[in-house]
């Protein structure tokens, strides 16, 4: 960190405040904690359980949750539901998480270059993230994914391209807030170039409003997921996802409803938990409450 981002970027008590209000704020421990827990249970809990996500035992077909060894109940081809739910969680997530990378990657690229140049690259530039975010969303995702061989890296990547454009937006906002301060001016008089100015001056002052939506975008993303797997577009079985679990149980909702409710339960908790650290961080680094 140079010595003018050093004099703009927050201080260690600012930094301190900021991790105590976070803290103090009750359901964003608790999404984090589930956001953990849940983490956790995907990496360990297959090497725990008696049957792998793949094994069929066709003696066992439908049976309900608690039943023998099968903690979660069985698919309709007896395969353990618990070992599925986890090895699915750990597609889900992933995907989720490298999503979010990619896609806040791209977001701020496109929204510090708009907000620090400014004139007609930057117009430019949002005019094509206002273009993108006209266009439906799920209506783009499902035409990529039905047009591109499915796999986790295939929907990973179609998840980013129509998910950078929100990002671009909040950092573009906050870069063109920062770019008139005085810091920016100092590295203008000094001669310090653009490139430098924009990634190692105002970067790491807009750093709060990326985390915050980068959050927020692992909740979308996992949703995203969910949906084209749902339709049939997304990971293919017997590569378990929540989505594509929710898929096959849906002709089961009256005899076997535990095959749609459990994968659902872990999307639902999944979502809401990154929703929860997202409200958590957005006020724990609003930096009006530090009065600077």
């Amino acid at each position: 960190m140079t010595a003018l981002t050093a004099k703009a970027a927050p201080s260690r008590w600012t930094s301190n405040r900021a991790a105590l209000r976070f803290m103090r704020h009750r359901l964003a421990l608790l999404g984090l904690a589930m956001i953990i827990l849940l983490s956790l249970a995907c990496v360990v809990g297959p090497h725990l359980l008696p049957y792998d996500s793949l094994y069929i035992d066709l003696r066992a077909r439908f049976a309900p949750p608690l039943t023998g060894h099968h903690f979660l109940g069985t698919d309709p081809l007896g395969r353990d539901l618990a070992a599925r739910l986890l090895m699915a969680g750990r597609i889900s997530l992933l995907v989720g998480f490298f999503a979010m990378l990619l896609s806040t990657l791209i977001g701020t690229l496109v929204g510090v270059i708009a907000g620090y140049r400014g004139g007609w690259i930057g117009a430019s530039l949002m005019r094509m993230v206002d273009g993108f975010l006209a266009f439906p969303s799920i209506f783009l995702v499902l035409a990529l994914a039905a047009a591109l061989k499915p796999s986790p890296i295939m929907i990973t990547v179609v998840i980013a391209a129509t998910s950078w454009m929100e990002v671009a937006r909040i950092v573009e906002a906050e870069v063109r807030s920062l770019r008139e301060r005085e810091f920016v001016q100092a590295g203008r008089m000094l001669g310090l170039s653009g490139t430098h100015i924009m990634f190692r001056e105002i970067l790491p002052n807009a750093i709060g409003p990326i985390i915050v939506a980068s959050t927020l975008t692992v909740a979308r993303a996992i949703l995203m997921e969910a949906y084209i797997s749902f339709l049939g577009y997304g990971i293919q079985p017997p590569l378990p996802s929540w989505g594509n679990m929710l898929n096959g149980a849906q002709q089961y909702l009256g005899s076997a409803p535990w095959l749609a409710i459990i994968p659902g339960a872990a999307i639902t908790i999944a979502v809401t938990s990154f929703n929860f650290i997202g409200d958590g961080l957005r006020d724990a680094l609003d930096v009006r409450d530090d009065h600077i």
